[in-house]
Formats: structure tokens, C-alpha cells, sequence
């Protein structure tokens, strides 16, 4: 009998295929990336995540990512004399005390990670490195008697677009060679024709991987130097994983993966396959899902897809702040996770994504593993229309049917699937469904393990094509028997009280595999939530009223018959000034909808979806094809100002639930992490 906990692969190496577990690594040319690899990675940070991301905040997650994430990408590790990023790297060998924490607390994170199967991959800037001394005053750093320093000679002589010549100059010292890449302002630009330069960043990359214990290397700014130094680099330090930040078009990244190859002929580096994540983006904001039909993207050539690591958002693509807009997915979040973790590659989650769709995600990458879809398996577009995408994509232990679009147009019978398909999970505009296998046979649970607020529903289903199989289960964690309660394929549980749920799928009159679950179900407590809006301030004399329509469920108005209720109750909050109106949230399954207007209810906003707790609403002077006015939802940037004092608690157990806990980004949390500062009943706490 196989048994699965939590998650299908913690029990499994034994008996998967090598596709997964082999080591690709036993010889000595460099690999640029295992082929036919199944592995998930996570980006482990966005644009200043400093909090969130200490060295010890990720340690202490080090069992909740185990299972589902096999590599994390952690942000620049060594110091940068200040608080940084990483991206303008100063010492890489003596000095790791960074803004993530301390050296101690960088090799415990990494070797608690190796401890439960997740594997570190460094972010390794080595196109430019900052100075601590005017322009060319690097430091000077000794490892293991070795000292390594560079000088005004290992800069490249066209840096910062002849600047750096004009400085060389007037102190009368040398530069190096032209650049062998694209150039960048700001820091210098390495000479990788130097030898001197070459035998440093040769001994860096050794200490990560010997010394610190990182698993591979994320290559920042790869065009900036020629790709034959990816090369040589990886061919002396042997990472097990390489992937290149080459940001271009596909073409040209296809060309950089050939470039570093190895003296047996062999790309040494992956890269990130930006075609794919600008596929994603246009389906989103451009509201057509046909995009994603492109075949321009690394994952679509099949020399190319072993070395494809694809992704949706990253810490440069993100929005940051109005000033720094980026350019980010605007919405439908879960349905791009769920395209990216359907397709082959190797994906990468952006941890913002992660923090907030945890348990989706997790399985999403559940199913992706079950079903044994790797960075070589083959995919096939069945559906490509405005409203929906859909594709079945080939992996080693049954077919996986993938579809994403807008949420009223994906349905449990749209589109119509071809073959011998069961649906294992779905949500607002995506679904799994599986391929029924002769000798696939699972018992599926359609809820990850975790936190819910409330109640969970979860859905058993037998995935097999056997005609005489049945499901039995328990709730107590004992391994059920053909003697256990049975429950029929495509049931649900209606969990009200948190319990380990365990359910057997039997053949023949045998248990052949169980799936185990724990849900922590916290009861809800019924609370009441502010509604806040204000139009911009070069609207306000277009709307000098405003009116709030509430309605729950299809039509329930809360407010009478449109355009609603004018609202004249204000509050000051972060100095801005907001119409409010506080409902009632009697149960976990209650959302109100909004649509804000001005007079007899022309103009009109947009429909707000979806609000159980305190939300900020900011009325845009942009408008829909409807001529509806966007709305802009800054809960995140005003939700810390409903309260500024800070208050300390000891314990986050379960009465500390009796109200939703939120971060200072305004995002719902179930599991406060030690040192951070929550937002709980309209008050601070410091999480001890």
C-alpha cells in the first residue's frame, strides 16, 4: 500500500521514477540544468522584503515549504555596506552579515533547508561589483591564506560609458579590456578578460557551493558579459543548478543557453523564460487568453524546455509603489500559478504570490508532481479563446488537462474536455483535471492541508478507472480499512472542527493508497467590516456625492434598489479623507459586492467583489470599455493606519483568532511569524 502525507512525493522517492531523484551531477562536466527534472522552485523574496524575509523568518518555514518547493532562491547573501538588496554586491568572501541577517544565520537557514529536501540557489552578481573606496577601491579580502583583491585594471575600459576612462585618467592608473557585454552605469563593470578577475569570481562561486552550501546559482545580469564566462565558471564550481537572468527576446536567450556550453558540447546554464511570463501578462491585462497560445517561448522548442525555468512575476516586474509602478499581472493571480505549474519547464513562484494563495498553490504543485510533469514533458493547446485557454500537457504517470481564463467563462462543463479526464481541484477561473489511467490508481483529497477560517469543504474523489474501487476514510489520522466508513467519489466533507483527514481508495478489496491531510479549521467569529472610498483628486469635483450600492450573494441589496445609499459619514485616515459605511460579516461565507457612484448614479465604478474585512477604495479617472470607472484597491497602504499603537502578545494560539490577524500590507494571515507586527481587532501586536 502506498501512503501519502500531505503531500504525494514525501513518501514516494523509493518508488518514482529517477526522473525526479536521480543525481545528475556524478560527472564532472557542468549541467546546466537537470533534464527531465520535476523539481518547483520559489523565489524566496520581492523588492524590499526585508522583514519578511530575515534569514530566520524563512528558516522557520523551513517544514510548511518542505514537499512542495524543491529549490529556493534566496537574495545576494553577502554584505553590501548598507542596506541593500544585494544588487550592489561589495565583499563575497569575508563579510555576510547582510540586510537578511547575520553569516550564522545564513548557514543554519541553508542547512535546515538540506535537512528537509529543499535546496538554496544564490543570487550571483558578478557583471559589476561596488566599491568601498572611490571608483576602483574594492576590498581586499583573504580566504582559507588566500588573498583576493581587484584593481582599477579589472574594470572594464568603456565603463559607465567612458566615465570610469575620465577617472583612470586623472589618477593616472589603467584600465582593462572592453566590455564583453551590454554596459551599465552605476557600479563597475568586471573585465572578465582579466585573469585576475576570472580566478576571483572562480574561488567565489567554489565557496558557495563548498563553504556556504548553496545548491546553484541564480546569474544576475547575464548580458552583461559573454556568455563563454557562464561557462567557465560553472564548468570549475559545478553547481547542480544554474540559470541565467538573460532579459530579452526569446531568440536571443535561446542563443545565450547555446553560448554556454561546456568542451563536450552541453548548455551549461538554464535560463528564465521571459516569453512565457509576457504571454501570461498580455492573457491578463490585455484580456484575451489566447496569448497563451504563442509558441514563442523557450518551454515551446523542445531542445530548449530542459533549460526553460518559467515564471508569472518577479521582485523587477512587481508593483512596488506609484512611483515604481513596474510592470506587473494586474489581477487573476491564481489562474497564471495555474498555468505556470501545469506547463513544463522548471517553474518558479514569486513568494508574494505564495504568501497569499498558499494552500492553491500548494495544490496546484501537488497535482503537477502526482501527475509527473517535468521540464521535458510535452504539451498540446486544445482551446485558445478570449475567454479561456486549455491544454493538455503529458506527464509520466497520467495526462494533466489544464484550464485558465476569466471566472464566469471556466465552468465544471467549459470548455468540454476531450478523453477519460476526472477534475481534482478548481477555483475561480482555472481547473485540473487528470487523466483516469490503467494502473493510476489515488485517492484525492481536493483541499491542501493548512488553515481555513471557518469551515472547508473538501471533495473526495477516487482517480482510477478500476469499476469495483471504493473510498473509505477516517478522521482521527488512523490508516483507514475496507471496514472504515465509505464515502462515494465526488462527495464533500463539510469540516466545521480542525481534524486529520485520511482517505483509502480500495481495489479488489484492498487498501492500494490512502491520502492524509490535517485542516486546522478556526472558528469563525462574526465581525463587522468598513467599507472606504474616495475618488482621486482630480475627480472630486465630477463627484460630489457618493453613493454605495451593497448587494450579497446574486441580487440581496443591502443598500435598496440602485444607485443605492448617498453616504455622508467621513473618516480621516492617513490623511486622506473617505466616505465609509460598516456592514455586518455574520458567517465565513459571506462577501459583500460594491459599486460606488456619484447623483442618480452616473457616473458608476466598476463591481467590488468579495470584501469581508476593513478595504480602501480609490475611485481611478481611467474607465472599462463600459465607461465604467476603474477602481484602485489600496487596502494594503491604508489598513496600518486604523490604529498606531503597538501592542505586545505572548501567544498566538487559538483565542487569539477570535478576530481576522493581518499584516502591515494589509494581506489576511493564518500563521503570525515571531518579530512581526500584526493587525488584529483594529489594534497592533508585536508577534513574540
Amino acid at each position: 500500500m502506498k501512503k501519502r502525507i500531505f503531500l504525494v512525493l514525501l513518501l514516494l522517492a523509493a518508488q518514482l521514477p529517477t526522473f525526479i531523484f536521480h543525481n545528475p551531477f556524478a560527472t564532472l562536466h557542468a549541467q546546466g540544468w537537470p533534464s527531465d527534472y520535476g523539481g518547483v522552485m520559489l523565489q524566496g523574496f520581492y523588492w524590499d522584503s526585508y522583514d519578511d524575509t530575515k534569514w530566520t523568518n524563512l528558516e522557520a518555514q523551513a517544514d510548511d515549504l518542505a514537499g512542495t518547493f524543491d529549490l529556493v532562491w534566496l537574495p545576494q547573501s553577502g554584505n553590501c555596506g548598507g542596506k541593500s538588496m544585494g544588487y550592489d554586491d561589495l565583499y563575497w568572501f569575508t563579510n555576510y552579515s547582510s540586510s537578511f541577517g547575520t553569516e550564522a544565520q545564513l548557514r543554519s537557514l541553508i542547512s535546515t533547508f538540506k535537512a528537509k529536501g529543499i535546496k538554496t540557489i544564490a543570487d550571483v552578481v558578478i557583471n559589476h561589483r561596488k566599491t568601498s573606496n572611490g571608483w576602483f577601491g574594492f576590498p581586499s579580502e583573504t580566504y582559507k591564506g588566500v588573498t583576493y583583491s581587484m584593481t582599477s585594471k579589472d574594470v572594464c575600459s568603456n565603463d559607465d560609458n567612458g566615465k570610469a576612462q575620465t577617472e583612470a585618467t586623472r589618477l593616472g592608473v589603467e584600465l582593462g579590456s572592453a566590455d564583453t557585454g551590454e554596459g551599465w552605469d552605476g557600479m563597475r563593470d568586471l573585465d572578465h578578460r582579466s585573469e585576475n578577475v576570472q580566478n576571483i569570481v572562480k574561488a567565489y562561486a567554489r565557496f558557495l557551493i563548498e563553504d556556504l552550501g548553496y545548491a546553484g546559482f541564480r546569474y544576475d545580469m547575464v548580458k552583461g558579459y559573454s556568455a563563454s564566462y557562464t561557462a567557465m565558471y560553472n564548468t570549475y564550481a559545478r553547481p547542480q543548478f544554474s540559470v541565467g537572468e538573460y532579459w530579452d527576446s526569446n531568440a536571443n536567450i535561446k542563443n545565450w543557453i547555446r553560448a554556454t556550453q561546456d568542451e563536450d558540447g552541453k548548455p551549461t546554464s538554464a535560463a528564465f523564460d521571459f516569453q512565457f511570463r509576457y504571454n501570461v501578462r498580455d492573457a491578463i491585462n490585455k484580456g484575451s487568453w489566447a496569448y497563451l497560445k504563442s509558441d514563442n517561448r523557450l518551454i515551446a522548442d523542445n531542445a530548449m524546455k530542459p533549460y526553460a525555468v518559467t515564471f508569472v512575476e518577479n521582485h523587477d516586474m512587481e508593483y512596488r509603489s506609484a512611483k515604481e509602478p513596474q510592470d506587473p499581472i494586474k489581477k487573476d493571480t491564481l489562474q497564471a500559478n495555474a498555468f505556470l505549474l501545469a506547463m513544463p519547464g522548471t517553474p518558479c513562484v514569486f513568494l508574494k504570490h505564495w504568501q497569499a494563495y498558499k494552500n492553491e498553490i500548494k495544490l496546484m504543485i501537488e497535482v503537477r508532481k502526482l501527475a509527473g510533469i517535468t521540464n521535458t514533458s510535452s504539451y498540446s493547446t486544445k482551446t485558445f479563446l478570449t475567454n479561456f485557454y486549455a491544454a493538455e500537457v503529458t506527464g509520466h504517470f497520467a495526462n494533466l488537462y489544464v484550464v485558465v481564463g476569466n471566472a464566469g467563462s471556466v465552468t465544471s462543463e467549459t470548455p468540454a474536455v476531450e478523453g477519460d479526464f476526472q477534475e481534482v481541484i478548481s477555483g475561480p477561473g482555472y481547473r485540473y483535471l487528470l487523466e483516469r489511467r490503467e494502473g493510476f490508481d489515488h485517492a484525492w483529497l481536493d483541499k491542501a492541508s493548512g488553515t481555513y477560517d471557518g469551515e472547508v469543504d473538501v471533495r473526495a474523489i477516487a482517480l482510477t478507472k478500476q469499476a469495483d474501487a471504493r473510498l473509505v476514510y477516517t478522521t482521527d489520522g488512523s490508516v483507514p480499512t475496507s471496514d472504515s466508513p465509505t464515502i462515494a467519489s465526488g462527495e464533500v466533507f463539510h469540516l466545521t472542527q480542525s481534524c486529520t483527514l485520511t482517505l483509502g481508495l480500495i481495489v479488489g478489496g484492498k487498501v492500494v493508497d490512502t491520502m492524509s491531510r490535517t485542516y486546522e479549521v478556526i472558528p469563525f467569529i462574526p465581525h463587522t467590516a468598513t467599507i472606504y472610498c474616495r475618488p482621486l483628486a482630480t475627480l472630486v469635483s465630477s463627484w460630489p456625492t457618493m453613493n454605495f450600492y451593497l448587494w450579497v450573494g446574486g441580487s440581496t441589496a443591502l443598500n435598496g434598489s440602485w444607485p443605492g445609499r448617498q453616504i455622508t459619514e467621513t473618516e480621516e485616515v492617513g490623511g486622506q479623507t473617505w466616505y465609509k459605511q460598516t456592514v455586518d460579516i455574520p458567517s465565513s461565507r459571506y462577501s459583500v459586492n460594491a459599486v460606488f457612484s456619484t447623483g442618480s448614479g452616473s457616473p458608476q465604478t466598476i463591481d467590488v467583489t468579495g470584501i469581508t474585512d476593513n478595504a480602501f477604495f480609490v475611485i481611478k479617472n481611467t474607465k472599462n470599455a463600459e465607461g465604467k470607472y476603474d477602481v484602485s484597491d489600496v487596502t494594503a497602504t491604508y489598513l496600518p493606519y486604523l490604529e498606531t499603537s503597538i501592542e505586545d502578545v505572548v501567544s498566538t494560539g487559538a483565542d487569539w483568532h477570535d478576530a481576522p490577524i493581518y499584516d502591515l500590507m494589509g494581506r489576511r494571515v493564518t500563521t503570525p511569524l515571531p518579530g512581526h507586527v500584526y493587525l488584529r481587532g483594529g489594534h497592533k501586536y508585536i508577534r513574540k
